[in-house]
């Protein structure tokens, strides 16, 4: 889907209605910053506020994801792209999340090697130097690898307003987590909580 087109779309049903920005906003009950977001092609609508956009602009779904009013002849091929488009980016999710895991085991045994080489071989001190530095890079590089994989795998959900969005690298790097949650600051609703981890839109 071209969030660029979808972006301007929205812009150009709203402004054919006479809306500004904040008064669609006021109707989803979200911020004039997201809808701005979007309209800039910085990202897509999360779920949830779909049917509620749609409802506002006087537009189906199948357009909003089309990014242009559609004749009932095309309508029925665009949904199928949209769906199959879907089914694609939820694909490459599963996929990207489970090298992150491949990524993060691989990580441990490397640097678990390293360690104990360094700590159990009867090694010149710069060699064992040169192992635990070795070791340290491994450990930063994969963590990092992992780090980025995982983060542009899916979504994650607010608490509060149940929204779905992708945080920025430095946003992810800084909440702290267990193991399917992370804190966050939601780009829609503004508040920070522990987002739960969403590989799938649903």
């Amino acid at each position: 889907m071209d969030q660029r087109k979808i972006g301007q779309f929205i812009a150009g049903e709203r402004k054919r209605l006479g809306m500004t920005q904040r008064q669609l906003a006021d109707i989803l009950m979200i911020s004039d910053k997201t809808v701005s977001k979007w309209e800039c092609g910085g990202g897509l609508p999360e779920v949830s506020l779909m049917l509620p956009l749609c409802e506002g602009l006087g537009i189906t779904v199948n357009e909003l994801l089309t990014g242009e009013r559609l004749d009932m002849e095309k309508y029925r091929q665009k949904a199928e792209e949209n769906m199959m488009e879907l089914m694609r980016q939820n694909q490459e999710n599963k996929k990207k999340m489970a090298l992150s895991v491949v990524c993060g085991i691989i990580t441990v045994i490397a640097v678990c090697a390293l360690v104990a080489l360094a700590a159990g071989m009867p090694l010149p001190v710069w060699a064992r130097l040169l192992l635990i530095v070795l070791a340290v890079v491994t450990a930063v590089l994969g963590i990092g690898a992992a780090c980025v994989l995982d983060a542009d795998a899916g979504y994650f959900e607010c608490p509060h307003c149940k929204s779905l969005f992708v945080p920025t690298t430095a946003q992810y790097v800084k909440g702290y987590h267990t193991l399917t949650r992370r804190r966050l600051t939601c780009p829609e609703c503004g508040k920070t909580g522990m987002c739960k981890k969403r590989v799938e839109r649903q």
